[in-house]
């Protein structure tokens, strides 16, 4: 699908969650790279706001898959990756924005290559090394990815590789 296309579905998608305040279940994805631990990978969308750094992700319905499950299908679908089979939630939201309440969950996964190949809900993916200093220009840079390097952080200390 076309940038534009996801720009009019985000634009939809906001005034329905504005009208019928649905319960939501969302991930978000913390991606390590396969050979150095020291780098995640990093998304700007082509819809919202496109100057913003972020996590892929996406809906799930608890029904139907894990939020580990969630995670994987959005990083293949949004980025083609290839990811490793472990996948660990490390944190847990409950958010509320636009008239919806939502249940977020946070998720680290490993590629097994560097590879990627974003769809048209990427604009642009790029690897950084954990604490974004090699972000160009002090971009602004979303609370999820903050969140999800503080609770990589610790996961990492307390053993959690």
């Amino acid at each position: 699908m076309s940038p534009l296309v996801f720009r009019l579905f985000h634009r939809v998608r906001g005034f329905y969650w504005r009208v019928a305040k649905p319960t939501t279940y969302g991930v978000k994805v913390l991606i390590v790279h396969a050979a150095d631990a020291e780098r995640v990978l990093l998304v700007r969308h082509s819809y919202g706001d496109r100057s913003l750094w972020s996590l892929p992700g996406g809906g799930y319905r608890p029904a139907r898959e894990t939020p580990e499950q969630a995670a994987r299908r959005e990083c293949v679908e949004e980025l083609g990756v290839e990811l490793d089979p472990s996948a660990l939630v490390l944190a847990e939201h409950l958010t509320a924005n636009g008239g919806r309440q939502g249940h977020l969950k946070i998720v680290r996964v490993y590629t097994s290559s560097d590879g990627i190949r974003p769809n048209g809900e990427i604009s642009e993916a790029r690897w950084t090394t954990l604490d974004l200093a090699d972000l160009p220009d002090d971009p602004p840079v979303s609370k999820w990815v903050h969140s999800a390097l503080k609770a990589h952080a610790q996961a990492r200390h307390d053993g959690g590789m």
